[in-house]
């Protein structure tokens, strides 16, 4: 498996002959993605989903099919027809013989003007590779037994507690950080070391992406 990190909450995962793109928000760089077999999107807010290069992204990629969380699939099936398709939480969505298994419901709370919507965590899985978990824009799903968290750096929802304590939660032996299209270098680097130095008893192996290409798992 190799995984690329296209800036925020957007991730290239290539396995079994698969390659699926999710989350291809504004804060991201998926302009020259190309071959993909899969799109997927945890939910509707535009730093996961950019509506205006949406449609450049299908055309270029003719042979991909989008796979939405519903609310979001409802937005873009008129534009899109057939190739858009709703996923919802228990399901199994499968690409070739990547099984991916959306999880959760409700984004987290920014805060109490803001109405919540739902979000659906990604648990992407395929025979003799790494099981990796994307978590959308929610720290309490239940993915069970992953190999490799994605780990939202910040967000207007998040604090660095709870972050570390979802990370704990889930145990996968390896994070990889997303969601991170806010943060100067400083702070990036600030949020990194908790994750790192408290996300597991003495410390957590962090894959840090941002830069690096392709990276196998």
């Amino acid at each position: 498996m190799e995984l690329t990190h296209l800036g925020h909450s957007c991730v290239l995962i290539e396995a079994a002959d698969q390659r699926i793109l999710i989350d291809p928000g504004t804060f991201s760089d998926f302009a020259d993605v190309r071959e993909l077999t899969a799109v997927l999107v945890t939910h509707q807010h535009p730093d996961h989903l950019d509506p205006a290069r949406f449609g450049d992204l299908l055309a270029a990629n003719p042979a991909a099919q989008a796979w939405l969380e519903p609310e979001t699939a409802a937005q873009q099936q008129d534009a899109f027809g057939d190739r858009v398709n709703g996923m919802s939480s228990g399901g199994t969505v499968q690409v070739g013989t990547v099984s991916v298994t959306p999880v959760g419901d409700l984004h987290a709370v920014i805060h109490d003007y803001v109405p919540r919507i739902h979000n659906l965590g990604l648990v992407v899985r395929a025979d003799g590779e790494p099981t990796v978990f994307h978590p959308g824009d929610a720290l309490d799903a239940d993915p069970g037994e992953v190999d490799v968290v994605l780990v939202p750096l910040m967000a207007p929802w998040s604090r660095v507690s709870d972050t570390v304590e979802f990370v704990r939660r889930v145990g996968a032996s390896r994070a990889v950080p997303i969601h991170d299209g806010l943060l100067n270098d400083t702070g990036r680097e600030m949020l990194l070391g908790h994750v790192r130095n408290f996300g597991a008893e003495g410390g957590l192996d962090v894959l840090d992406l941002r830069g690096a290409g392709a990276t196998g798992l």
